[in-house]
């Protein structure tokens, strides 16, 4: 990868969950067929473990079973033990100083999720993810779960809420205690013509911006400023490749800005005035 920077590794739980029709879970691990030639493979905490040592990365994850939200509570339970019996395993085989997250699963049963969570700080892991949330589940009932672990979970450690990344997410979930976020999201929706920006997010593809000469984000001083609307529309419509990669720039320093904003205003005790201003200020917020 030649990637300089920082590096976390998700241990193949969440995509074992996105494969459910071609796998199998067993105690010993998953069972799963290649999604292109179907050839059958396998996935233990070992393996998940020692693969992401060799990766390098400087933050990895236990290996996991991500239930669906509505499943039952004795699925629920059953899944749960698995995965932290999982969680030993895989520590147990650790052989590096890399960073290695316990994840607290359980659905949307808080009592489930507060018996894992106070499971996985019995084994006394340097940081902890909270994984099956953003499945399927409502925003609401993600807020919810993450309030409700806020004080269950250590203070001293940090918490990483696995696959969430719109700015409206971010900002309620900093709130509710988490520190850490992953997501497909910025670069996604770039692909698709959709950019966040300081003033809400906008869809570059629409006619308005045909001959908006404005750059794509006034307010933040990116490669990007250099661009006008109108053109990276014209990029869009014209099917070339750079329409989609400024935009993704966009997003990505769109999230970096609206971070760097939330930890001043935690610093400066003010988290939920913040929040209000960019209530007003965007579109981020109108589905709740």
């Amino acid at each position: 990868m030649q990637w300089d920077g920082a590096l976390l590794t998700d241990s193949g739980g969440y995509q074992v969950f996105s494969l459910t029709d071609m796998r199998k879970i067993t105690e010993e691990g998953v069972h799963f067929k290649h999604h292109k030639n179907g050839s059958s493979l396998f996935m233990s905490p070992e393996n998940s473990i020692k693969i992401q040592e060799s990766l390098g990365a400087d933050i990895i994850m236990s290996f996991d079973e991500c239930p669906p939200p509505y499943e039952t509570d004795e699925y629920m339970k059953t899944s749960v033990d698995r995965t932290l019996r999982w969680a030993k395993r895989g520590k147990d085989v650790l052989s590096t100083d890399q960073a290695l997250f316990g994840i607290v699963q359980g659905g949307l049963n808080k009592e489930i999720r507060k018996y894992c969570t106070e499971e996985l700080i019995k084994m006394d892991f340097p940081g902890y993810s909270i994984g099956g949330l953003s499945v399927g589940e409502t925003k609401h009932e993600m807020y919810e779960m993450t309030k409700y672990l806020n004080p269950i979970l250590p203070f001293d450690k940090p918490r990483y809420l696995m696959g969430v990344g719109s700015p409206d997410d971010l900002v309620e979930n900093v709130i509710n205690g988490i520190d850490m976020f992953d997501c497909v999201l910025p670069t996604r929706i770039a692909r698709h013509g959709s950019a966040l920006t300081t003033e809400g997010k906008i869809v570059i593809k629409n006619q308005t911006y045909e001959r908006d000469f404005k750059p794509l984000d006034p307010n933040l001083q990116t490669p990007v400023s250099k661009y006008t609307r109108s053109y990276i529309r014209h990029l869009f419509k014209g099917e070339e490749m750079l329409g989609m990669r400024l935009v993704t720039y966009q997003n990505l320093a769109y999230l970096k800005h609206l971070m760097k904003e939330i930890r001043q205003a935690i610093l400066e005790d003010r988290l939920l005035d913040y929040k209000d201003e960019m209530k007003k200020k965007t579109n981020y917020f109108k589905s709740h």
